[in-house]
């Protein structure tokens, strides 16, 4: 084993925990970035897992009201809803639970949300990164919601009452599907205690415990339960399935009553251990002002001056969301549930000599398409985030013996297609992020690019004998056939080979680094797999068949969700996807300028859809910036040689795609925690790699920046620098093209800056114009 974690950078000392000091979580400057963050973007058309307002980074509880309840989609937060149905603790990849609502009034909590939900107003709601405050009018009760990272602190300002409560309705349907039982116990005169066992889905295939302990803030008077919609004898608790509990306080005018609910997914004991870690006294507003604190510090590794104010919006909303929509699932002792047997086993996280985790646990969907967002913004600000998802992965494959793709609730969910963890790892270890074992995730990666690996397994294919991914195919073939059978969704062979091949690459360029030629040489000649689907005569990537046939009745663009052949998209997009070797995929094409021309068409006949296909709808378009295969495509004129072009679509791609700040727009309704939000982070600040950032030679494509200084604070346990600066001269919203460059002083023939020039820190100028610079080829 090469490689233990060695050092722990400072953000992970303070990783969820409450009990901080407020001057030890201040941002280097005073400024609240928060106040930029607006959480309702694009809330009208929400998913359950978007929107968490009351939540921690990468917080394992995600507190905030849902005004929908039912389905993964059009779930949770919805902003033209006018009733809210509970405040529910998570949010999160195919998990949800612990619905809490404070009523007044006669009782109706075992009538379910339909009777007790509450009406509310936008006019009376106060939203920002880790806090809610919104009024229940049915009530007339204020609800205000912060948290830790594994604490939900409720505090609840009732009105004069007989009969106010606060419902634990532990068995109702939260998102994905019902609840296969749940139990509500008292546990002394203000604490009640239990859990919530969610009924397994097609996704996460076993049903998965949440365990909760709540505190109240004063003693109750009364414990409430209720079994099948029914009322039940008075006892000290329930369980079951359709079951829930409620607490009644007799309440004064504008009396506060605070509630602390900690979770776990280990056990009801460590549930208490996170409360009393995090939250061990009962002051709100302190818990309030820590997030608030916290939130600063992440946002304040990346720093904006100048620029029009819906663009500061956007970009601190665009950070928020990809430090938000992945989630923590391991305990403040470090214990975590690894449900990848047929049994739970509870495993234990590598500690510090302080005691402390070394990591956290993450449960998350899949890397698909993060090489073009999560993995390059992560690895420039937060290159120990990309440590402890590292460390997840290489536990998950020590535990199971495979590298996953999307685990929820400590399952293997084989979500979407291939093996996007082979990118986020090389990139993780050609940019010297590499405190996990890096020996055992590339023995894990090596073994997912062979038959048996998480390759084979299509969509949601679970079990020990998948082959829908076609692996037998691609190594005898070179790419998978259309017609492979097998099971599993997103059977799509041409999808699949060109993703394929471009995780040899980077596979290839981690094996590079660690010596291994054999291997580089390898999987760099597996790499050029996706030659074998391109159709000269169409030039275009073309579905075939297993007899080498094209595949009949092919639609380089058709309607609808997906076109055969490509996962959630079509030819026209999918025929770019070689982000390894576009020189190579322009030669095909006939040189450069072919190239070009084909490209910049797909953009211009795309500029009345916006540049997207709004979900549902990805086999429809050109050029799609809605899902994940499209949203390299602006940048790569910047490696086809008309590098203004990529200036060009990239100022026009993030100002009418993703530019709006209303709750009716920004994300197009599926931001897939947090990538369409650090995409849109790249395409404001002016960088991004087209190649994902694996190459042991990462360079980084420049663009026009939205704001007159970037500045990218570098963390000193990774890079040499203190921090990297872009000063945009001229910068307007109509010039998008790049006249000169400088770096430290010293014109640059290229617009291009390597990833070693990023790391050592300093400074680069950019002289924007509104006229292209087309002497420039690179």
């Amino acid at each position: 084993m090469k490689s233990t974690v060695l050092f722990v950078p400072a953000f992970l000392l303070v990783y969820g925990l409450s009990s901080i000091s407020s001057n030890a979580l201040l941002a280097a400057e005073n400024e609240d970035l928060t106040q930029y963050v607006n959480p309702q973007i694009d809330t009208h058309n929400s998913r359950w897992f978007y929107f968490s307002s009351a939540c921690r980074p990468f917080g394992l509880v995600n507190l905030s009201p849902d005004t929908q309840t039912k389905g993964s989609w059009k779930s949770g937060y919805l902003y033209d809803d006018d009733s809210i149905r509970c405040f529910s603790h998570v949010h999160a990849w195919q998990m949800s639970g612990i619905p809490v609502m404070p009523t007044t009034g006669p009782f109706q909590g075992h009538l379910g949300m339909d009777k007790y939900q509450s009406k509310y107003s936008h006019d009376n709601e106060v939203v920002s990164p880790g806090y809610h405050k919104v009024h229940l009018d049915t009530y007339s009760i204020t609800a205000e919601l912060t948290s830790t990272c594994r604490v939900g602190f409720h505090r609840y300002t009732f009105p004069k009452s007989e009969q106010s409560h606060i419902i634990f309705d532990t068995g109702a349907l939260l998102a994905h599907g019902p609840m296969a039982s749940s139990q509500v116990q008292q546990a002394g005169e203000s604490e009640i205690e239990g859990y919530s066992l969610m009924q397994k889905t097609g996704r996460r295939p076993k049903n998965t415990y949440v365990y909760f302990v709540a505190q109240f803030s004063k003693p109750f008077d009364a414990l409430t339960t209720w079994s099948g919609g029914k009322l039940q004898e008075p006892s000290d608790g329930i369980e079951g399935k359709n079951v829930g509990a409620a607490v009644k306080f007799v309440t004064a005018e504008d009396e506060q009553i605070m509630v602390k609910v900690g979770l776990s997914y280990t056990s009801i004991e460590n549930a208490r251990k996170n409360l009393n870690a995090e939250v061990p006294d009962w002051d709100f507003d302190r818990v309030h002002r820590e997030s608030t604190d916290q939130w600063n510090q992440w946002l304040g590794r990346v720093k904006i001056s100048g620029g029009q104010a819906d663009h500061r919006t956007k970009l601190y909303t665009d950070l928020w969301h990809s430090l938000l929509g992945r989630r923590t699932i391991s305990d403040v002792d470090g214990s975590y549930c690894d449900m990848t047997g047929p049994k739970p086993v509870i495993r234990q996280l590598k500690m510090q000599p302080n005691g402390k985790p070394a990591y956290p646990h993450y449960n998350f969907d899949a890397l698909w398409g993060s090489h073009w967002s999560l993995n390059v913004l992560w690895s420039m600000a937060y290159p120990h985030v990309m440590d402890g998802f590292c460390n997840t992965m290489v536990d998950i494959y020590h535990n199971a013996g495979l590298i996953p793709r999307g685990p929820s609730g400590g399952n293997y969910t084989f979500v979407m297609i291939g093996d996007p963890a082979t990118s986020f790892f090389a990139t993780a270890y050609n940019k010297g992020i590499r405190n996990y074992d890096y020996e055992a995730a590339y023995e894990g990666l090596r073994k997912n690019a062979f038959p048996g690996g998480i390759r084979d397994h299509a969509g949601y294919e679970h079990g020990n004998n998948a082959s829908g991914g076609g692996m037998k195919y691609y190594i005898d073939l070179g790419y998978v056939p259309e017609d492979m059978g097998g099971k599993g969704a997103h059977r799509d062979g041409a999808a699949m080979t060109l993703e394929y091949a471009y995780q040899d690459w980077c596979l290839a360029q981690f094996a590079k680094s660690l010596g291994k030629e054999d291997d580089y040489q390898h999987f760099l000649q597996r790499s050029h797999n996706y030659r074998n689907l391109w159709d000269p005569e169409l030039r275009l990537m073309r579905p075939k068949m297993k007899d080498g046939s094209w595949m009949p009745g092919f639609e380089p663009v058709g309607k609808g969700f997906t076109c055969r052949g490509f996962c959630e998209s079509n030819s026209m997009i999918y025929t770019n996807y070689v982000p390894h070797n576009i020189a190579d995929l322009a030669e095909l094409f006939g040189g450069k300028e072919a190239y070009c021309d084909f490209l910049n068409h797909s953009f211009e006949q795309s500029i009345p859809t916006r540049f997207v296909a709004d979900h549902g709808q990805h086999g429809s378009r050109m050029v799609d910036y809605d899902n994940q295969p499209g949203t390299g495509m602006a940048h790569l004129f910047s490696v086809s040689g008309k590098p203004w072009l990529s200036q060009k679509w990239v100022r026009q791609v993030k100002l009418k795609a993703h530019g709006d700040v209303t709750p009716y727009g920004g994300y197009h309704g599926d931001e897939d925690q947090g990538q369409m939000g650090a995409l849109g982070v790249l395409m404001a600040i002016g960088l991004f790699q087209v190649d994902g950032g694996a190459s042991v030679d990462s360079v980084y494509q420049v663009t026009a920046p939205l704001f007159d200084r970037v500045t990218v604070e570098l963390d000193n346990a990774y890079y040499p620098g203190k921090k990297f600066e872009i000063i945009a001269h001229n910068q307007a919203p109509e010039n998008c093209y790049i006249e000169s460059i400088s770096l430290n002083g010293q014109p640059l023939d290229r617009t291009w800056i390597t990833h070693q020039e990023f790391a050592a820190g300093g400074l680069m100028e950019l002289t924007l114009s509104d006229q292209p610079n087309t002497q420039r080829t690179e």
